[in-house]
């Protein structure tokens, strides 16, 4: 700049001093870069909003990871109950063993009636 367009009205020369200038310089550059990457974090932001194809990919991702969550959480429930029924059976055998014996008779009596018919 000239002098002639350095000072003006309102321009008070003797309160700025060479000094001073570098750290307004360098102020002025950190505030432009902390406006910038605040500037492109935004960017950043509005063009994650905007992408609907990448939303529906988390979409589908999120939901398969549910559905993994569920079926592992229904695997170990259906372990459990196995596990309470077998152990049930091993403490009382009698329904199991009378269960058991009325499907053998009953596999008895479909074999003997196929016989008597043919």
């Amino acid at each position: 700049m000239s002098e002639a367009a350095s000072s003006g009205p309102g321009r008070d020369d003797a309160a700025t001093t060479p000094a001073d200038e570098p750290s307004d310089v360098d102020e002025l550059r950190d505030e432009i870069a902390e406006v910038r990457e605040e500037l492109g974090d935004t960017v950043e932001a509005i063009a994650e909003k905007v992408d609907v194809k990448a939303q529906a990919k988390q979409k589908v991702e999120d939901t398969k990871q549910q559905a993994q969550q569920k079926a592992e959480e229904a695997k170990q429930q259906a372990q459990q109950k196995a596990e309470e029924a077998k152990q049930q059976v091993q403490e009382n055998p009698m329904p199991v063993a009378a269960i058991a014996g009325g499907v053998a008779a009953f596999v008895l009596l479909v074999i003997v009636l196929r016989k008597r018919r043919g």
